[in-house]
């Protein structure tokens, strides 16, 4: 009996821990398919192909947006990207939009050297914090690179490729309420894939 019991209690352990992994406690918000769920601001480029979302500057090479229609407030994101071209971009949450003016914070996916993973609040602070230099080795310029962004009140930590690249607590991000988004930069000639944009709320 004692026997079975030491079995049954393993059993449940293991069961336990791949309940706490398992991705089907994430939801996609991108199909794959469309841009269902999700809303298109400004003139930039934002085409589903393979499978994969891609966003590409336009004949006006300005700012452009993609956001969910769904706001979220505490969450864990994990997404992959891709930047071929210059790869200028980012990912804000907790943002709001007037047009292609954004209010809230964007963690940085950009060229090499140029602070991927770091946040900056758009037309308020800038940059709130930068990741060390040396972490910047994390990033491989035109493969695949995972991101995950954990937002919990007023704390927000980014890992990019298994690696943490910041944590910062600011009252300001605590009070913050919107969407998240994928950005494209202005300036002409850049390109982005995405897929696999997962997420868990809080």
């Amino acid at each position: 009996m004692k026997r079975s019991i030491e079995i049954y209690l393993s059993l449940f352990c293991i069961c336990m821990v791949l309940a706490s992994c398992n991705p089907k406690s994430y939801n996609s918000i991108f199909n794959g398919k469309n841009l269902d769920g999700w809303v298109n601001h400004g003139q930039e480029k934002w085409y589903v192909q393979d499978g994969e979302l891609v966003c590409e500057s336009g004949p006006s090479a300005e700012y452009g947006y993609l956001s969910t229609k769904k706001f979220y407030y505490d969450f864990e994101l994990t997404l992959e990207f891709k930047q071929e071209a210059n790869g200028n971009s980012g990912v804000f949450f907790r943002s709001t939009f007037e047009g292609t003016k954004v209010s809230g914070w964007q963690v940085e996916v950009a060229p090499p050297e140029n602070n991927t993973g770091g946040i900056y609040e758009s037309y308020g602070r800038g940059w709130l914090i930068k990741p060390d230099i040396e972490k910047d080795k994390a990033l491989k310029m035109g493969e695949w690179n995972t991101m995950k962004i954990r937002v919990v009140g007023a704390k927000v930590t980014t890992w990019l490729n298994g690696v943490q690249m910041i944590t910062i607590t600011d009252k300001k991000i605590g009070e913050g309420k919107g969407a998240i988004a994928l950005q494209i930069h202005d300036g002409g000639g850049i390109k982005v894939n995405w897929r696999n944009i997962y997420i868990k709320s809080l």
